[in-house]
């Protein structure tokens, strides 16, 4: 039996908005990103093996040309021919489109949902926002530069990851025949003559601040009414990683619960995670409310966006606090939370999405201890509260 053709409609391709792929039949697919941005694509099998072709973004290329695009790939492929070898761009891409074809064909070989994710992310506008409209074949060294130099020093590993990446995507659009020439981002031979030594971080550890300066932070933040301050603020009262605040939807939230759930997806662990909040958190999320423009809680000045990854960075930069990264904000809660108080040690650890004890010992473990941990993170709160009067 032949398999169903056209099962979207125009009102579904406009409206889908949960990250995936869905399918209109005969091999088209349309590719919903973490964040909202859509494309088409094609999938198909060739020497046994699956492989997808981009046929543009959504709604630059409607439902309607991408079923033409996808009736000629059916015939080409009858025919004996490959799909890949037709498809050549009608206008020369930007590194933004080049990067979504990239990705369409490296997709299908990522079982984990979690890294194709954060290849998506760190290729997007989170750190790639200066090259995203470019050429691909106009990118020079500087231009890869601009994208490095602000994280070089500061977030040295996932600066490395970026690089590499951009890497990758250039090799691509070379061995589409769509730039020439050495590759800008690559590194024996050229950045590393350029870049300084990256410092090498024992993993996990990230520049924190005191715990007892955190109050005078908060109070600071409190004091302005930038979104990025409002992320912050909440990302310090709930002992979170910038991810999963940035990324946080409204969907996610139970206010009359006053708890968070987290998607696995979004999470380090690759587990669902809730997150009991206190009443200075669920305070910050209802004054929010009133004034939503998006899905997403902290919304980026783009529309449908979150804010970008560098926004909670760029403002410490400018409150003048230096020597601090965000991350190392769960550090300074963790801090706290062993030196002034008497909670459990797994209390702590499970505040912070930690995966503690052997796989016997978890396997007993099944609760998340949610309200002990609504205990300790309202202490919390109240100390960074506290801590500004003192």
């Amino acid at each position: 039996m032949a398999r169903a053709l056209n099962k979207i409609s125009d009102t579904f391709a406009k409206s889908a908005l949960e990250p995936g792929r869905y399918s209109d039949g005969g091999g088209l697919y349309l590719n919903v990103k973490p964040g909202g941005a859509k494309s088409w694509i094609f999938m198909f099998a060739r020497g046994g093996k699956r492989q997808a072709v981009g046929l543009g973004p959504y709604p630059a290329v409607r439902l309607a040309s991408a079923r033409i695009k996808a009736v000629d790939l059916r015939s080409a492929i009858a025919e004996g021919s490959d799909p890949k070898a037709l498809r050549t761009p009608q206008r020369e891409l930007n590194f933004s489109e080049c990067a979504d074809e990239f990705l369409a064909s490296m997709e299908p070989q990522w079982r984990n949902a979690k890294h194709r994710a954060q290849w998506r992310m760190t290729l997007g506008d989170a750190y790639c926002a200066a090259i995203l409209g470019k050429r691909v074949s106009h990118i020079k060294t500087e231009d890869v530069l601009t994208v490095l130099k602000p994280i070089w020093m500061t977030k040295p590993e996932t600066a490395s990851r970026i690089r590499g990446r951009i890497e990758r995507v250039l090799d691509f659009a070379k061995a589409r025949g769509w730039r020439t020439g050495e590759n800008p981002a690559l590194w024996r031979g050229h950045l590393k003559s350029i870049l300084p030594p990256r410092q090498k971080l024992s993993r996990g550890h990230h520049a924190a601040m005191d715990y007892r300066e955190v109050p005078a932070l908060v109070e600071r933040l409190q004091h302005s009414d930038a979104m990025a301050a409002r992320a912050l603020e909440f990302l310090i009262y709930c002992a979170a990683r910038s991810g999963e605040v940035l990324g946080a939807r409204w969907e996610e939230f139970d206010l009359e619960a006053s708890t968070w759930k987290i998607p696995a997806e979004r999470m380090k662990a690759g587990r669902p995670h809730r997150v009991p909040l206190s009443q200075q958190a669920r305070n910050l999320i209802e004054g929010l409310v009133r004034t939503k423009t998006s899905e997403f809680v902290f919304a980026g000045q783009k529309a449908g966006r979150p804010l970008s990854a560098m926004a909670m960075e760029m403002l410490l930069r400018r409150l003048r606090v230096s020597n601090v990264t965000v991350h190392g904000f769960r550090s300074s809660f963790r801090d706290w939370a062993g030196e002034e108080t008497a909670h459990a040690r797994e209390t702590a650890e499970a505040a912070l999405a930690h995966v503690v004890g052997d796989a016997t010992e978890r396997a007993y473990r099944r609760a998340d201890a949610l309200e002990k941990r609504r205990l300790l993170m309202q202490e919390w709160a109240e100390y960074l509260g506290d801590g500004v009067k003192k």
